[in-house]
């Protein structure tokens, strides 16, 4: 048994991280049983539950409807939020009736970066010891191997790493879509953001080698793919761990080079963001004209206690810089309100910034403390009830902005990714803008997995309605 030490997890070792191959296994103990796999958080987890469901068809498993029809079921998890908290421990009830009733022989997993997390690991042993198998970030492609231990030995297993595991190249996927994708660039984080957990679940920052990088797209891209979105927890720091001379805008264009129709990237940081970095997307048609750019307050006071590391005037000198020389670019944002100290004032001072930068559109989100964060033991000088009177005054205001920027819209004809069916109405598909704005297209199903023109027939905050053009 390896359990995770959040002491262990904030070191940050000189040790050179080993760059290996991922080793097949042979086993097919999977056949005839079928999978279910529950993601929690961010595209990061996203990508992480295509290599598990990857990992999973490679020994036999086939992926089953529902939970209640699968033989295992993995939770992939987020440790972000206190809810992410409550809503996977809420459904490991779930899967204890149906252990209890219907299915004793279900395997039930759990991973993601509440895995990483000690006081979670160590609750799981004494309060839920129903779960199979627990294994964690750094470990991910070892994942085979810990279940079938569980299998040979009916013993729970739990193996999760306080250290950085190797960059394993070639794990198996299988994606979501076929026309957009995930690419991982890089992996972990060193900013340690007083109230983020991150650098301590995925560890400290591992850069993928640019020839992998590069070759992962050009094989997309003859596989029919559309689109790439490359990954990381902080995607403008790539390659300063292992380069002298090659960051994230050298990253870009060579990744444009490929010629693959769609680039976008996630998740920025300020302080990253070079200007290299805004030339590059500025002169390059398939580098999408859409920056996510996390703000999280705009009080210096406020960023200096979240350990930011840059000032609202230059976070605003930034943003300003990428609207003036990437042409319809659109910008979005992370807000947290109720900090711990965070006065009215403070607020006002974040409120003042939204309304200079207009965000096409934010996720907003009211402090809670993560376990063994900086930020968990300030003084929590914040009620709920003022950290909910907060949230509610701002988001009314990006609200605004959002559905002013899509009205910006209205009877223009634009480019549009169709990706499906649209959720709203199964006559019509729908599919993003070149700037991330979701349409709902009154067109034929046949255009799904194309980039067609679409002109704008109506606008709401978080959508817009087209129709499909011809050419």
């Amino acid at each position: 048994m390896q359990k995770p030490n959040m002491l262990e997890a904030k070191k940050r070792n000189q040790h050179e991280i080993n760059y290996t191959s991922y080793k097949e296994l042979k086993d097919k103990f999977g056949k005839n049983k079928k999978y279910f796999v529950r993601t929690y958080g961010c595209q990061m987890n996203e990508h992480d539950s295509e290599k598990i469901n990857g990992m999973l068809e490679s020994v036999g498993y086939k992926k089953a409807e529902s939970y209640e029809d699968a033989d295992i079921v993995i939770l992939n998890t987020c440790a972000i939020r206190e809810n992410a908290h409550d809503k996977v421990f809420g459904f490991l009830g779930v899967l204890k009736h149906i252990k209890d009733t219907t299915n004793p022989d279900l395997l039930v997993g759990l991973c993601g970066c509440m895995a990483q997390e000690e006081v979670v690991v160590n609750e799981i042993l004494s309060k839920y010891k129903y779960v199979d198998f627990v294994f964690g970030t750094h470990n991910l492609d070892n994942m085979l191997n810990v279940i079938k231990e569980k299998i040979d030995t009916n013993k729970n297993q739990v193996e999760v790493l306080s250290y950085e595991g190797d960059v394993v190249e070639g794990v198996p996927t299988v994606r979501d879509s076929i026309y957009s994708a995930w690419v991982d660039i890089q992996y972990g984080c060193d900013k340690f953001c007083t109230y983020c957990i991150v650098p301590y679940t995925r560890g400290k920052q591992r850069s993928r080698k640019k020839e992998d990088i590069v070759n992962e797209v050009k094989d997309l891209k003859e596989k029919g793919y559309k689109e790439v979105t490359l990954l990381g927890q902080n995607v403008n720091a790539y390659g300063k761990d292992i380069y002298d001379d090659y960051n994230l805008s050298n990253l870009l264009s060579d990744v444009s080079d490929t010629g693959i129709d769609r680039i976008r990237f996630v998740t920025s940081h300020p302080w990253d963001f070079t200007d290299e970095m805004v030339d590059v997307i500025a002169s390059r048609d398939n580098i999408m004209p859409y920056i996510h750019l996390p703000l999280q307050s705009g009080s210096d006071r406020i960023l200096k206690l979240m350990n930011r590391r840059y000032t609202s005037e230059e976070y605003l000198k930034l943003y300003n810089q990428i609207r003036s020389k990437v042409k319809d670019s659109s910008i979005t944002t992370d807000i947290i309100v109720g900090f711990p100290g965070e006065t009215e004032e403070d607020f006002e001072q974040t409120l003042d910034l939204v309304n200079k930068c207009k965000f096409d559109g934010a996720f907003t989100f009211a402090f809670s403390p993560r376990e063994n964060t900086p930020a968990a033991r300030m003084e929590q000088t914040v009620s709920e009830e003022e950290k909910m009177d907060r949230l509610h005054r701002l988001n009314e205001v990006i609200n605004k902005y959002s559905n002013e920027a899509n009205k910006k819209l209205m009877d223009k004809t634009v480019k549009c990714l169709v990706i499906g069916e649209s959720e709203k109405d199964n006559t019509k598909v729908c599919g993003y803008t070149e700037n991330m704005k979701l349409v709902n297209i009154d067109g034929p199903h046949s255009i799904i997995g194309k980039i067609v023109n679409v002109k704008i027939t109506d606008t709401k905050s978080f959508s817009l309605d087209g129709k499909y053009i011809e050419e």
